[in-house]
C-alpha cells in the first residue's frame, strides 16, 4: 500500500510539474517580441531567489570540492544553453513542437551517461533513441533549403541536448554526494549571470502586461522545478517518468486555446513516434 501511495504522489507531482512548465511555455510565448535573454532573466532570477532561500532552509553547507567544481559549472552551462535555446524555440515555433523537442533531454541523458559516466546501456535502449530521432525529423521537416522554421527546430534540438547534458551532470554530482539544493542554486546563479550582460546590451521596454506574463512564467517554472523534485523523491523514475510528457499535451492545449495553434500531420506523427519511443523505454526500464 505504501508503495502504491508513493507512486500516486509521484504521478501527482510530476503532472503538477508538467502543468507548471507548460504555463511557463505559454507565458513566454504570449510575452511577445522581447529578446530571448530578457525573458530568460525573469525566469532565472525568480528561480535563483527561491533556490537561495531553500538552500538556507535546508541547512546544507556550501561545500565545493575542487574536483566537483568543474562538473557543477558544466551542469550550469549546459542547463543555461538548454534554457536559452528552449526559450528561443518557443518564440519561433508552435509551443507544442518546442516542448516536444525539449523532451528529447532524457534520450541525450542516456547517451551521455553511457559515454561519460560509463553507465550500462543496452542495444534496445540505443534503438529507442534512434526511433526518437526519426520522430524529430517529422517535426523539423528538413529540406534542401534552410528556412527560419528549420533553424528554430535545430535550436530546439540543441535545447533538448543542453537539458540532457545538464541532467547527466546532475547524475554525476549526485553520485559524488553533492546536495541537490546546492546544484540548483549553482545553476540558477550562473544562468542569471550569463543572461545579465545580454539584457544590458539588448534591452527592450516592457509593458505591465508583459511583466505580469513573465512573472507568471517564473512562477510556472518554479512550480515545475519543485514538482519534478518532489515527484522523484516520492517515487523512482522508472515508475513515473513517462508522465513528464504531459508537458507537451498541456502545451498543445494552451497553444490551441490561446494561440489558435494546430500542429500539422507531420508534427503529430513525430509526437507519436517520440512518445512511443519514450513509452518503450519506460517499460524496458521497469522490467530491468
Amino acid at each position: 500500500m505504501d508503495k502504491i501511495t508513493s507512486v500516486k504522489k509521484g504521478i501527482f507531482f510530476i503532472l503538477l510539474s508538467a502543468l507548471g512548465f507548460s504555463i511557463m511555455n505559454l507565458c513566454v510565448t504570449l510575452a511577445g517580441d522581447l529578446p530571448t535573454f530578457q525573458k530568460a532573466l525573469f525566469r532565472n532570477a525568480g528561480a535563483m531567489i527561491v533556490s537561495f532561500f531553500l538552500f538556507l532552509k535546508s541547512g546544507d553547507k556550501l561545500d565545493l570540492k575542487p574536483s566537483d567544481l568543474g562538473l557543477l559549472l558544466m551542469r550550469a552551462l549546459f542547463g543555461s544553453v538548454g534554457l536559452f535555446a528552449n526559450f528561443y524555440a518557443l518564440d519561433h515555433m508552435m509551443i507544442s513542437d518546442a516542448s516536444m523537442l525539449n523532451k528529447l533531454a532524457p534520450f541525450f541523458t542516456l547517451l551521455l551517461s553511457a559515454i561519460f559516466l560509463k553507465e550500462k546501456t543496452s542495444i534496445k535502449q540505443y534503438l529507442f533513441v534512434a526511433l526518437a530521432f526519426v520522430g524529430v525529423l517529422f517535426i523539423v521537416k528538413p529540406t534542401m533549403e534552410f528556412t527560419q522554421s528549420m533553424g528554430a527546430s535545430i535550436v530546439g534540438v540543441i535545447g533538448g541536448f543542453g537539458a540532457g547534458a545538464a541532467y547527466a551532470c546532475v547524475r554525476g554530482l549526485g553520485k559524488r554526494g553533492m546536495p541537490s539544493s546546492q546544484i540548483v542554486l549553482g545553476f540558477s546563479v550562473v544562468s542569471t549571470l550569463i543572461a545579465i550582460p545580454f539584457v544590458i546590451n539588448n534591452h527592450a521596454p516592457m509593458s505591465i502586461y508583459q511583466i505580469c506574463l513573465l512573472s507568471l512564467a517564473a512562477i510556472g517554472a518554479t512550480v515545475g522545478q519543485f514538482g519534478i523534485t518532489w515527484a522523484y523523491k516520492a517515487a523512482p523514475s522508472k515508475e513515473i517518468s513517462i508522465f513528464d510528457y504531459f508537458t507537451v499535451i498541456f502545451s498543445a492545449l494552451w497553444g490551441f486555446i490561446f494561440l489558435s495553434q494546430v500542429p500539422d500531420i507531420y508534427s503529430l506523427f513525430g509526437y507519436l513516434i517520440i512518445f512511443t519511443s519514450a513509452l518503450l523505454m519506460f517499460f524496458y526500464n521497469k522490467r530491468h
